[in-house]
């Protein structure tokens, strides 16, 4: 995930760029898919292929037209739905010193772009009023053709807490108050809290017409322990080798264990290209190891032609992860674009596999 879901592990800034409400939880996305595929026929035996997804950069520096960030994200949504890609997603930042899209009215136009898959963005909710995360889930989930889900983390950073006028130190326990609302006003429920958040009498008219998932991304196990104990999915770095994912995601199976749950979505955030050709891939992959893209291992990296892709993502899928959301490791628009088209046989071969 971005590095804006830091959670109790540390708050150094790194070099890259992320009580339970007494409410009905909804079948995880996981658990839906599977039962549509089960009842579909012939698509029965589909049913354990791993999902690939895009998480759209939002964070555009090099543009000196603002207006090109935001095009450039509107055709690269454009391009995913074209490549058949399962989830469309956008992050959260804030008080960002490089040009960035706002999640909520980014998604929105997004939206038009996209089909009757899954698509949700991310709110760091300590930095956000519950009330104003659920009106604009509320109001998203209205645009969207298909499910909405709701990514979140804890931020990071004492410089964006106090610019924001949050507090940092306080951040696990807003977190998790901030959920509890708007998880019980998107359920219908009048709310009044004289927590960390003051709020009376508050209710939400515009609901999401179906249950709206919660995503929780987090890295430390305390974090983790908490993405089993209140979501239907976990979000897991997308800095993490090989090795370290699989540790992350036993304990995330161990913990759902523990309250008596079934994992939902187990997602992997990863940064590859999919290249013409696998050198041509290595070409950009070194590209971006040279400007040392994002402070990440270069382990952590996935760059190749769509059968090396395939191959590690299907590695992934092995090891449980259900989904893997992507980022591009360039931003140069046409290269992207020609990822993305060739991410649709990456899709198929690992649904195949």
């Amino acid at each position: 995930m971005h590095h804006y879901l830091r959670d109790e592990r540390d708050d150094r800034r790194p070099g890259q760029d992320q009580g339970p409400a007494q409410v009905a939880v909804s079948p995880s996305f996981g658990t839906r898919l599977t039962k549509d595929l089960d009842e579909s026929g012939p698509l029965g035996d589909k049913d354990d292929a791993m999902r690939v997804g895009i998480s759209l950069t939002s964070n555009h520096p090099d543009v000196k037209d603002p207006r090109q960030g935001a095009r450039w994200m509107i055709e690269r949504a454009a391009a995913a739905r074209r490549a058949a890609l399962d989830s469309l997603f956008v992050g959260d930042q804030h008080v960002s010193a490089t040009p960035y899209y706002q999640n909520t009215p980014m998604l929105g136009r997004l939206l038009a772009e996209w089909g009757e898959a899954p698509a949700g963005c991310l709110f760091l909710l300590p930095l956000w009023h519950p009330v104003v995360v659920a009106e604009q889930i509320g109001t998203l989930a209205a645009i969207a053709q298909g499910p909405f889900i709701m990514q979140c983390g804890l931020g990071w950073g004492e410089a964006r807490f106090a610019a924001m006028g949050a507090n940092i130190r306080t951040r696990p326990s807003a977190f998790e108050e901030a959920l509890d609302i708007v998880r019980r006003l998107l359920a219908g429920e009048t709310v009044s809290s004289s927590r960390g958040f003051r709020i009376a009498e508050a209710s939400l008219a515009l609901r999401p017409a179906e249950p709206v998932e919660v995503w929780i991304g987090a890295s430390a196990a305390p974090a983790i322990d908490r993405a089993a104990r209140l979501a239907e999915g976990w979000i897991a770095s997308p800095g993490l080798t090989s090795e370290e994912a699989r540790v992350q995601a036993d304990l995330y199976r161990e913990r759902c264990a523990a309250y008596g749950k079934q994992p939902g979505a187990v997602v992997l955030r990863r940064d590859i290209y999919v290249g013409e050709s696998s050198s041509e891939a290595q070409a950009v992959l070194q590209h971006a190891l040279s400007r040392s893209y994002r402070g990440m291992p270069a382990e952590a990296l996935i760059a190749g032609s769509v059968d090396e892709v395939a191959e590690q993502f299907r590695t992934f899928g092995k090891i449980g992860y259900t989904d893997i959301l992507v980022r591009h490791l360039t931003n140069d628009q046409p290269k992207v674009l020609g990822s993305l088209e060739r991410l649709a046989a990456v899709r198929a071969a690992v649904a195949l596999a």
